[in-house]
């Protein structure tokens, strides 16, 4: 499937900063599902510092601000063919081991509720004993806007019994990693049958499977990414691979704005 993707970004102040600086994750890289045909990042009212490939082999840039103006533009598009694999990404690359994907984070530390959920995961082989839990996260977490923010743990999302496609991501890695495998976040972009706007990018999650290397479940939809899905970023949770984040310095208040289209 081939798929064009606009996600538009614009910060507002109400004051001069005295400074910014934002990493952004917003390039798709080619790989096994999916083939970037053509890719533009645009910044308007910022200036890029560095660009280089982190160590989870993610396109990375840094973005300065420095006073005027209020009013800063990030502009991520292109086209990307896609290919449905059966949410089988492949072996694993990059310089992160694998056991660093089997460690806890602060956004994914078990507690009781998810001890007990990845207990309950059943299956015959590492397959099914995935899409169990992946059912089970979906059946326990509603999804519901609002609910949570990006500093949710997934122990409370769980608890909470709402959240959205990040609080199942996190529940799904903590659960998995404690059933043993090496999971990982991934954050970018759904092609939705309903819609080609959205109000923010997609995320799911993938677990490490000998013999099969990483395979993605997406417990928002309830199933493997397929050629609907254009990956953008990984990490062990969504702080590694989340779109945008930075820091800031001054009193400025900021507004922000986003529109994210996919379409086919």
């Amino acid at each position: 499937m081939r798929l064009r993707i606009t996600h538009h970004s614009e910060y507002r102040y109400d004051a001069p900063l005295a400074y910014a600086l934002q990493r952004l994750r917003l390039v798709p890289r080619s790989g096994p599902t999916q083939e970037v045909i053509e890719w533009s990042l645009r910044t308007d009212g910022a200036a890029q510092e560095v660009q280089f490939i982190d160590g989870f082999g993610n396109d990375t840039r840094l973005i300065s601000i420095d006073g005027e103006p209020h009013t800063i533009v990030i502009e991520a598009s292109g086209i990307v063919e896609t290919r449905d694999t059966a949410g089988v990404t492949g072996r694993h690359q990059g310089l992160a081991p694998l056991w660093l994907f089997q460690q806890e984070t602060t956004l994914c530390s078990a507690g009781d509720g998810i001890s007990a959920l990845a207990k309950r995961a059943e299956g015959e082989t590492d397959v099914e004993r995935l899409h169990s839990l992946m059912a089970l996260v979906r059946d326990q977490v509603a999804y519901r806007i609002g609910t949570t923010d990006a500093g949710t743990p997934a122990e409370e999302a769980l608890t909470n019994g709402e959240g959205v496609c990040q609080d199942h991501t996190h529940i799904f890695l903590t659960a998995a990693r404690l059933m043993g495998f090496p999971a990982r976040y991934v954050s970018g972009y759904l092609r939705m049958d309903d819609t080609d706007e959205q109000a923010a990018s997609h995320a799911w999650a993938e677990a490490h499977l000998d013999g099969l290397g990483w395979v993605a479940f997406d417990c928002s939809n309830g199933i493997s990414a397929d050629d609907r899905y254009v990956r953008v970023a990984t990490g062990r949770d969504y702080r590694d691979a989340m779109p945008i984040m930075g820091i800031r310095i001054g009193q400025a208040q900021e507004e922000l704005a986003v529109q994210i289209t996919v379409e086919q």
